[in-house]
């Protein structure tokens, strides 16, 4: 479907914040809101609050867009999805994976332009593990027409990336909540297919068994932090 841009209210909001329910996205069929930056657009998965916000979004920056100097108070998390995202520290192709733990900022934008997946306020406030990486490169060989990267792991939740061949199934019974997004291609999981921008969260107490199409998956998951979710201490 084509572009439908709105501007949007910055009362606080409660989306998808129940989060012992099942809960799928097509974020490909959501229209693109307005931020509070002129060419800085989002599609919104989950969120508990305002501009401040506990929030799980799909951002694309325009060509040349950008938004202020800021710092993360409730830290950033976030996969480049297509073009280059950039920042006085450097440029972030697609594919690349961002942890921004409290109190580090940034001038985030893109000069050609970008979409990102994002996760704001949902660090542990004594996180200050700062890394990025390129997810392929960290893919262990595959088993069963799955190769998996450990991207992140700490006593709150684990992050990973799978790349999935065609028919091959990633079985996930972590406890604490699972989510996941599809990156690209395509999965079955509960009966429901998933497409490229689908986006899944389980609560805790259900297992992950996604089933890839014909043209494989790619997979980003994260287990365990659900357990930790709330509103973000403003």
């Amino acid at each position: 479907m084509g572009d439908k841009h709105r501007a949007e209210s910055f009362n606080p909001m409660n989306l998808n914040a129940d989060f012992k329910k099942r809960v799928i996205v097509h974020s490909d069929q959501l229209a693109w809101t307005a931020s509070p930056m002129p060419g800085v657009h989002r599609r919104m998965l989950d969120r508990i609050g305002g501009e401040v916000a506990r929030a799980t979004t799909i951002v694309r920056y325009a060509a040349g867009s950008k938004f202020s100097e800021h710092t993360h108070t409730g830290g950033e998390e976030f996969i480049v999805l297509e073009g280059v995202f950039q920042d006085e520290h450097g440029d972030y192709p697609t594919g690349t994976y961002v942890r921004n733990p409290p109190t580090t900022a940034h001038t985030p934008g893109s000069t050609a332009g970008c979409t990102i997946f994002v996760k704001l306020w949902q660090f542990d406030m004594d996180d200050r593990n700062q890394f990025r990486k390129n997810m392929a490169d960290e893919l262990a060989n595959p088993v069963n027409g799955a190769a998996t990267a450990e991207l992140h792991k700490d006593d709150r939740e684990t992050v990973t990336y799978s790349q999935l061949d065609a028919g091959a199934t990633l079985n996930n019974t972590a406890a604490g909540g699972i989510e996941m997004l599809v990156i690209s291609g395509t999965v079955v999981e509960g009966g429901d297919t998933l497409g490229k921008g689908a986006w899944l969260r389980l609560p805790h107490g259900q297992s992950l068994m996604a089933k890839a199409g014909s043209d494989g998956a790619s997979l980003w998951i994260k287990t365990g932090h659900l357990r930790h979710a709330k509103p973000p201490a403003v």
